[in-house]
């Protein structure tokens, strides 16, 4: 699929933008072109589009500039194909509050774009909705893996929430491509092993499959590989380690790549995050949200089999 096909599909079957409003996107050096070709499409549609090209930070989830958060709350519209990612900021929030409809993209690539993009939206948002219904008002999750992933998590009085790549609603927000239902976990109660097989956010797939022992809502130890010991060294602060989200994916063309964007939208895979997760129903406010993607888990809600390695049962 030609890019400028793709950019469409972005904004008029996603975002529905039309001739009288505006559109802000905001991509940065390393996804300019990716950028300039949904500002370019954007100006078929709506000639009140603007271009902001911002710096790239360390970590997912840090603040951009003052004059960008300003400008985000002026625009009916806001895309962000970014290397880092602006989803879970204030910056983000308080535009969305103001009613912009936003679409995230960090780290997205010409290939994901042709390949996760051209879905049935409708499909995905049946598998979310049927997820959603099983786990709805479930207060205990179990995951397994062959490998020893062995992890529960607390969920009472927490909702699912379910990112379907429609954003057409005033105050809408999602990642592009899209497929997953995600939660807040409740703070201080997630306990158990992951073991994490196949990529974590900003720095790749494995090299070894990493473990990660988790001890009353926080990471305790880390351990195995080069990558293992990459993510350790940004995990600043005892609040980075919280545990921020659980989700689930459910677009069925993503592929694992290495890009936490697409793999945690692999159906068949589930994803933890850790820090931040203030911005969609928890407590912790740090500039910081990093996923670790797991393949092939089993999921049992309130000991109900929901996933068994990867495929649903329910």
């Amino acid at each position: 699929m030609p890019i400028d096909d793709s950019c469409n599909i972005i904004l008029k079957d996603c975002m529905n933008l039309r001739k009288n409003e505006s559109c802000l996107i905001i991509t940065d050096k390393k996804l300019r072109q990716i950028g300039n070709a949904l500002y370019k499409n954007s100006l078929k549609i709506s000639k009140n589009s603007k271009l902001i090209i911002t710096s790239i930070p360390k970590v997912h989830g840090h603040e951009p500039s003052k004059n960008i958060a300003d400008e985000m709350l002026k625009y009916d519209v806001v895309l962000m194909p970014t290397t880092k990612s602006l989803s879970h900021t204030k910056a983000r929030e308080n535009a969305s509050k103001e009613g912009a409809r936003i679409a995230s993209m960090p780290g997205i690539t010409a290939g994901m774009i042709k390949r996760a993009l051209n879905v049935d939206f409708n499909k995905i948002k049946q598998c979310n909705n049927h997820l959603i219904s099983a786990l709805k008002n479930k207060n205990k999750i179990k995951i397994t893996t062959k490998l020893g992933t062995d992890v529960k998590f607390y969920l009472k009085g927490r909702q699912w929430k379910p990112d379907d790549g429609i954003y057409i609603k005033r105050c809408a927000f999602g990642n592009l491509p899209s497929g997953e239902i995600f939660i807040a976990p409740l703070e201080g109660k997630t306990n158990g092993t992951i073991i994490v097989d196949a990529s974590v956010g900003g720095i790749g797939k494995v090299d070894e499959n990493i473990r990660i022992d988790v001890k009353d809502g926080f990471i305790n130890n880390i351990s195995c590989g080069k990558v293992a010991q990459s993510f350790k060294k940004l995990l600043k602060t005892k609040p980075y380690k919280n545990i921020a989200e659980l989700g689930i994916g459910t677009n069925y063309k993503a592929e694992i790549t290495g890009n936490v964007l697409e793999d945690e939208k692999v159906f068949g895979t589930c994803h933890i995050a850790f820090g931040n997760n203030k911005h969609f129903g928890g407590l912790v406010d740090v500039p910081f949200h990093v996923d670790v993607v797991i393949k092939k888990p089993t999921i049992y809600a309130d000991g109900v089999l929901v996933m068994k390695d990867g495929k649903l049962v329910t």
